[in-house]
């Protein structure tokens, strides 16, 4: 354990206490989770306080959640990761991007213009992340949830219609991904986590932000910028999220307990997450019109124009795999077949 995160550990305490009960002995288990965002942020609000509601509900109180948003533990958002890893905090909520290069296969639903939305492409990912990468990127915790946001956007200080208005425009860039596409379509990347973004643009130090249209309200970006670019079919990016539990709390869990998480934690919450991030888009989408905001919409003639100029991210990706010992086309080609199998069920 770091000598930071051993700090933060002694601050928070450790989960787990044995209590007495009326007539019995009672276990009761007290975890913290920490995460990025204000607690009345849409996904916090709406996707991790229900999941901790029905946790505490189904164990019958004997675990509760304590909530920590705007990272209050302390720590800034890319060492969530590892806060969860030492055991500073029993559940963190992360975005992967935060981390690049710690979990490499993950980024193929990063990629532009793969997804068609956040529902299917949580399926998918939940699905990928839990046949192969269990026992290799997230061996150092037990996952409790691996779903993408809705489709990512330009939120910029002037109209973006077009390749050319990209040039010399700095874009804060959601992950490795996102950054290696804005470098191929002319912008400049900028790397930052989402709380940064509102005092970036409001001191011009990027002109655009990519972000989804689910978490833009509360980070009031269209009271700061006054123009949004979206596309027409898949997504010109999406971001991956991780929400896991230290395998050492888990594991301290009485079996029944356990089953607690599991039957709160599987594909279906997964999916959930992602169709709620989606349900947001419609109201932000609104209130940023309410503000008079310009909402250029590219058609599919357009669109076609940016994914054929953003082929390239692929062919350097897969090669960047294959240097790392994946094979970077098939893994490519999984999550296509995978991103076809939930779009036919949906």
């Amino acid at each position: 354990m770091s000598f930071r995160s051993a700090v933060l550990a002694a601050v928070v305490g450790v989960a787990g206490a044995l209590v007495s009960g009326t007539g019995a002995t009672a276990q009761e288990f007290t975890l913290k989770l920490h995460q990025f965002l204000p607690a009345q942020a849409h996904v916090p609000k709406n996707v991790l306080d229900v999941w901790a509601d029905n946790v505490e509900r189904d164990s019958g109180g004997r675990i509760k959640i304590e909530r920590y948003p705007s990272m209050q533990l302390g720590g800034s958002p890319p060492e969530l990761i590892e806060q969860v890893t030492d055991g500073a905090v029993d559940i963190i909520w992360t975005a992967i991007g935060y981390t690049p290069g710690r979990f490499p296969r993950t980024e193929v639903f990063e990629l532009p213009f793969i997804l068609p939305n956040a529902e299917v492409g949580s399926r998918a990912f939940w699905s990928m992340v839990n046949s192969t990468m269990l026992d290799h990127e997230f061996k150092d915790v037990h996952v409790l949830g691996a779903w993408v946001h809705d489709a990512g956007l330009f939120h910029s200080d002037k109209p973006i219609n077009s390749l050319e208005d990209l040039n010399g425009m700095k874009i804060r860039g959601a992950s490795r991904t996102v950054n290696m596409l804005l470098e191929e379509l002319g912008a400049s990347p900028v790397g930052m986590p989402v709380p940064a973004v509102p005092e970036s643009l409001s001191k011009g130090v990027i002109n655009a932000a990519t972000l989804p249209w689910g978490v833009v309200s509360s980070l009031k970006v269209p009271e700061l910028v006054h123009n949004h670019t979206e596309f027409t079919g898949n997504a010109l990016y999406t971001a991956t999220f991780l929400f896991a539990m230290n395998k050492d709390t888990y594991n301290s869990l009485p079996a029944d307990l356990q089953k607690v998480i599991d039957d709160n934690s599987d594909i279906e919450f997964s999916g959930f997450a992602g169709s709620v991030q989606e349900a947001n888009v419609a109201p932000s989408k609104a209130a940023a019109a309410t503000l008079g905001n310009q909402l250029v919409v590219l058609d599919a003639e357009q669109t076609a124009i940016w994914r054929e100029t953003a082929q390239p991210v692929y062919d350097n990706w897969a090669m960047d795999m294959d240097a790392k010992g994946y094979d970077g086309k098939a893994l490519i080609a999984e999550a296509e077949a995978l991103i076809a199998k939930y779009t036919a069920a949906q």
